[in-house]
C-alpha cells in the first residue's frame, strides 16, 4: 500500500508500537492511532476486525479508507508519521462520503496536515 507521499505500514511490531506509544484520536465509523516515526517517511496502516463484518465487508471498508486517504490526506500531510486507522464496527454501514468524513476530521483533529482547507 504505497501512495505518492506515504508508504504502507506492514510488520505487527509496527502495528504494536504505534497502539502502545501513539496518540488517538476517534469518531463514529474510525480510530485513528498517531506515532512520530523519527524518519522522513509518513507511513499507514488499516486495520478492520472480524466484529466489522465478513471478508467482503472488511475489504470494501478497507478500500474505501485507502481511497479516502489517497484523494485527501496523502500530499498534504506531514512527514515523519506512522498512522492506524481502525474501523469501527459502525463503519460497515458507512457510505464512502461517511469514512472520507471521518479520515478529514481525523487528520484535522490530529493537526498533522500541512495545509488547512
Amino acid at each position: 500500500m504505497d501512495f505518492n507521499r506515504t508508504k504502507g505500514l506492514k510488520k505487527d511490531s509496527d502495528f504494536r508500537k504505534v497502539y502502545k506509544h501513539g496518540k488517538s484520536f476517534a469518531n463514529r465509523h474510525l480510530v485513528m492511532y498517531i506515532l512520530d516515526n523519527k524518519s522522513d517517511a509518513t507511513r499507514v496502516g488499516i486495520s478492520v476486525s472480524k466484529k466489522v463484518g465478513k471478508a467482503i465487508t472488511r475489504n470494501k471498508i478497507r478500500r474505501r479508507i485507502k481511497e479516502a486517504y489517497r484523494l485527501n490526506v496523502d500530499e498534504n500531510i506531514k512527514s515523519g508519521y506512522d498512522i492506524v486507522f481502525i474501523a469501527r464496527v459502525a463503519s460497515n454501514e458507512a457510505e464512502y462520503k461517511d469514512i472520507q468524513k471521518s479520515v478529514n476530521n481525523l487528520i484535522k483533529k490530529a493537526n498533522i496536515k500541512l495545509t488547512e482547507d
